[in-house]
């Protein structure tokens, strides 16, 4: 960087110190003009065409949408359809099964005839992969309410698991948050099999193989176990031998009740929304009933309709984006009493988080504390949202000392809630502590790969650096356990895994990070193998970009076309790792100035968020605009 004998930077620096300026002060301008009049920035949470499926399917089914809705939905679907036939679950993937057949039955149901180019390209794609009987648990029930799968070749769900002891080893709340949001509705759902009846010409007869694909036999004790025992389930289901049922099914109605409350939906997240909706109906509520109207109207916050399309989000991610566009603005320069930062600050603070939620089951010790990642979501904070909180909050100043104080006190009790949080094994999860009973992984409608809740890299190494902005040291033994666990990820060629970013390269980005900010000496060499990693996977663009497919085969990790969210993040792990100077560095950031849009803004063509691994993916819009800005703004410091 340096020329022998000078004391100013060459041309060249000097140049890109400009350039790197410029970009960020763009970036900057674009992200101050779409912050929000109350301080809180919120970009689309984008899904696949699942979602649009659901709606259709919900809706037709408790007859709530309009016609024109649900047909500006389909002309969604439409235009999402791969030209090879079928739908996918993220853009440049491979048609995926469950997804192209909710897509392709619920076109049928709004008048799409099979002879149609695209649903005849569809139809093939399906029976290719296996036809109906190979689609997931989701899937299945969603076809059985109209009379297209059997109920009996479901996977049971039995709304007795809600009647299950807390002390008993495998209960409710040894599952995800968000599978408990999921399957009690569903559960209901299960039990009273409902049917509503479609035309001759919406049914799926061409969809069913002649002779289909055997499913996988139960390898290992817990398969085989949960296998056996979803077959006497059924057994005794069809031989109505349930004498618990009614009492199971008042204790999920009552679940469901007890979470819509303070709450946009329960879990604020579209699919129990969706099936919450059929649930109560199910249970005999009518359309214009106060709990099926909420319901309804949490579902159309979700919708946005654009021309003559109709899309869904499967959440808002408010929390979240502000938070992260704060600290990209402070580390690119913006004053820590910036009155933007401070409104922003200030809306965050309104959302802490004061009553207890499903987190105290597991966490009993703990007190309320915290941050959600949606507008209302209260039973549900979680872990990574509130580090980002504290990381943000740490740098910010209130004139104010009461405001200042407040500040404060807030951070501390997220503080004590978070360290009551941190799992036996040293790292986070994200809405419970110690969610991590493999062996549910194994029941047969745990087929959405998300049934436990994990600690994570991604999210103990964002702790590691929340922790150290407010002042912990690599001596404190919550932060010597974090670090065990996230050195005891690290995998043989310097990565990391990454569960809520996609994939590698978030995970191994996050990981020097907070290892970085925690005080670790990363010119060691398992730290330095992870740099040549990024340099190794660098596209030829000067970017980094990785499909989703890597979660499926490992062996696709770091490979995929390059997106400006994901080139930031190799960026700033190489910059972690103490890399300021390589060519692979210098044409990342080429590449960041290059792609910069004229209003100042970036965008991924690719997504690059993770709901459920292998099954579900997001494009956070805000992505490719804040983590470029933070990218640029710490680069620039050391320039």
């Amino acid at each position: 960087m340096w020329e022998e004998g000078e004391s100013k930077y060459t041309l060249v620096e000097k140049d890109l110190r400009a350039d790197v300026r410029r970009g960020i002060g763009a970036a900057q301008h674009y992200l101050m003009q779409i912050q929000r009049e109350d301080g809180h920035w919120c970009g689309e949470l984008e899904g696949d065409t699942i979602l649009e499926s659901e709606y259709i399917l919900a809706m037709y089914f408790v007859g709530c949408a309009s016609e024109e809705r649900l047909h500006q939905a389909a002309n969604y679907i439409r235009q999402k359809a791969l030209s090879e036939g079928g739908w996918a679950n993220y853009p440049g993937g491979p048609p995926d099964l469950s997804c192209s057949v909710k897509a392709y039955f619920a076109l049928k149901l709004l008048g799409d005839l099979p002879g149609m180019p695209h649903m005849k390209k569809a139809k093939k794609v399906i029976r290719d992969l296996g036809g109906l009987d190979a689609v997931n648990t989701f899937t299945r029930i969603y076809l059985a309410l109209f009379g297209q799968y059997p109920w009996e070749r479901c996977p049971a769900v039995p709304p007795e698991i809600a009647l299950i002891p807390r002390w008993f080893p495998l209960n409710l709340y040894e599952m995800s948050s968000w599978s408990r949001a999921i399957l009690v509705p569903l559960s209901v759902i299960w039990a009273l099999k409902p049917y509503v009846s479609v035309s001759d010409q919406a049914n799926l007869n061409e969809l069913w193989l002649d002779k289909p694909v055997p499913p996988s036999p139960a390898h290992g004790f817990w398969r085989q176990l949960f296998t056996t025992l979803d077959r006497a389930l059924n057994f005794l289901e069809r031989h109505r031998w349930t004498p618990w049922r009614a009492k199971a099914l008042q204790a999920c109605e009552q679940w469901m009740f007890d979470h819509f409350q303070n709450s946009h939906g329960i879990g604020a997240i579209f699919p129990p929304i969706i099936n919450s909706i059929i649930a109560l109906r199910c249970l005999g509520y009518s359309n214009d009933h106060p709990f099926m109207q909420s319901q309804i109207r949490e579902l159309e916050k979700l919708e946005i309709e654009e021309g003559n399309t109709l899309r869904l989000i499967p959440c808002f991610s408010p929390i979240w984006d502000t938070v992260l566009a704060m600290v990209a603005h402070l580390e690119s320069g913006l004053p820590a009493d910036h009155p933007a930062l401070l409104r922003a600050a200030e809306w965050v603070l309104s959302k802490e988080v004061k009553r207890i939620g499903d987190w105290k089951i597991k966490n009993p010790q703990g007190e309320p504390g915290g941050w959600y990642f949606e507008y209302a979501n209260e039973l549900y904070p979680d872990a990574d949202d509130t580090f980002q909180v504290l990381t943000a909050l740490s740098k910010i100043h209130f004139p104010e000392k009461a405001s200042q104080r407040r500040k404060q006190e807030a951070i501390d009790r997220a503080l004590r809630w978070l360290l009551t949080m941190q799992n036996k094994d040293g790292g986070w999860g994200s809405f419970d502590r110690d969610c991590d009973k493999q062996c549910l992984t194994q029941i047969p409608f745990a087929d959405h790969n998300a049934m436990i809740d994990p600690s994570t890299t991604d999210i103990t190494a964002r702790g590691l650096e929340t922790l150290a902005a407010l002042g912990f040291n690599r001596e404190h033994p919550a932060v010597q356990r974090a670090i065990t666990f996230v050195l005891k990820e690290q995998e043989a060629d310097g990565s990391w895994f990454g569960r809520w970013g996609c994939n590698y390269i978030y995970g191994t980005w996050l990981a020097l990070r907070g290892l970085e900010c925690i005080g670790m000496d990363l010119t060691e060499e398992r730290f330095q193998a992870a740099a040549r990693w990024f340099r190794r996977i660098q596209n030829p663009d000067g970017g980094w970009g990785e499909l989703p497919r890597s979660y499926d085969s490992p062996e696709y990790k770091g490979q995929g076309p390059s997106t400006p969210s994901q080139t930031a993040w190799a960026l700033m792990g190489l910059m972690s790792a103490g890399d300021f100077e390589s060519s692979s560095l210098r044409r990342g950031i080429d590449y960041l100035l290059d792609s910069q849009r004229p209003d100042g803004s970036w965008r991924d063509d690719y997504w690059t968020g993770t709901g459920f691994p292998g099954v579900f993916y997001l494009r956070y819009h805000l992505y490719a605009t804040y983590f470029p800005l933070l990218a640029l703004g710490l680069f620039h410091k050391r320039l």
